[in-house]
């Protein structure tokens, strides 16, 4: 069984045969069917309460019926008066869709950072620390600064294109000796982001006076436009990648146990590797395409996630994905009530959950033994 201690390398135990093991392992998967099934119910809480919650004013029941209202052919409450158009309007077009789309962002941007960290051991690595979300966000600007366009399809592709390029650089350049070096992952990481953020700002200053919102809209990350057709690409890619890592979560267990390990397993670590951050990129972008950069919600939550229910990939995914939806819904929410009728940027508020976070990795007493200050 592969475990990772907070903070601490990667240790792999194996034990044959032995029934405290497998006990330890049957309990582990409990735990983690548990503390899923808790999510997702703290999700539903969460998405009823964003859509009864606003300047409008709209009962968590009612708000529900009105939801219910345009799934079920015929609700008798639709057509009686009981709502208003208004009430309609605001819990259907405007609510529902930006709930829906933190709770899809913030799975893909946890399983994203999961699947980062899972490639390069080191629990600090994550896509908006390592410049993947930076790159994701030049090619989004860059699309929308040359004027062709802004449909979800071009700035899907123009972002997953610059995710793609930032993950190959960080990864090229964090290896040393033909193995990634901790230290360097992370200076290269705040490096290029700290470029690639310069190449956002230059295309701002130079783009024209119309295109600036949309652009400031990419860099402060934000759930407030969105639609349903927003929450199409984003899904996709979540279920794409969900859908891989059911297959793969030996290949990705047996990554943590080092290379030569793998090799011994019968697992390609390269190609692995090189799979799991093509769609981490895939994912990163398809989330900065509609939600704009939003950081460190891929470093809190699979740390977390690995804390709580251990390193395994088939206990710590499904708590990811459900742990990620819970903290940007939740993010949402408090975004957009805590300083109303103003709205605070959302990646605002995960930045106040996830810069104190990050602090805390690096100050932990076994940092060292993880190869994050080495």
């Amino acid at each position: 069984m592969i475990t990772i201690r907070p903070g601490s390398r990667i240790r792999a135990r194996s034990r044959p045969g032995d029934s405290g093991a497998t006990a330890l392992a049957r309990r582990g998967d409990r735990r983690s069917a548990l503390l899923t099934g808790v999510l997702c119910g703290a999700l539903v809480a969460l998405l009823v309460a964003s859509l009864a919650v606003g300047t409008v004013t709209v009962a968590p029941l009612d708000a529900v019926k009105l939801v219910l209202g345009h799934l079920v052919p015929n609700a008798r409450w639709m057509s009686d008066g009981t709502y208003t158009l208004l009430q309609d309007q605001v819990v259907w077009q405007f609510r529902l869709p930006r709930a829906l789309l933190a709770a899809v962002a913030g799975a893909g941007l946890a399983l994203a950072g999961a699947l980062v960290q899972a490639v390069v051991h080191n629990p600090l690595a994550e896509p908006y620390i390592l410049g993947v979300s930076a790159g994701a966000g030049v090619g989004a600007v860059s699309v929308i600064a040359a004027g062709i366009g802004a449909g979800a399809l071009l700035l899907g592709g123009a972002a997953f294109a610059g995710a793609l390029v930032a993950t190959a650089a960080v990864y090229l350049l964090a290896r040393r000796g033909g193995r990634l070096a901790p230290t360097r992952l992370i200076l290269a990481g705040v490096a290029l982001g700290a470029l690639l953020s310069a190449v956002t700002s230059y295309l701002t200053l130079t783009t024209d006076a119309q295109n600036v919102f949309s652009v400031m809209f990419f860099l402060l990350g934000s759930v407030s436009a969105a639609t349903m057709g927003h929450l199409v690409l984003p899904a996709i890619a979540l279920a794409v990648v969900v859908g891989w890592i059911a297959v793969s979560t030996r290949s990705l267990d047996a990554l943590l146990v080092g290379d030569e390990q793998a090799t011994a397993l019968g697992v390609d670590p390269a190609r692995v590797r090189v799979v799991a951050l093509v769609l981490a990129a895939l994912l990163t972008g398809a989330v900065v395409a509609v939600c704009g950069g939003i950081g460190f919600v891929g470093l809190v939550i699979p740390h977390i996630a690995r804390i709580v229910v251990g390193s395994s990939h088939r206990r710590m995914v499904p708590v990811c994905v459900a742990g990620g939806a819970v903290f940007l819904a939740a993010a949402d929410l408090v975004a957009r009530t805590a300083a109303s009728p103003t709205e605070v940027p959302i990646g605002i508020v995960t930045a106040v959950v996830g810069a104190p976070f990050f602090l805390w990795l690096l100050r932990r007493d076994d940092a060292t033994r993880a190869g994050v200050e080495r």
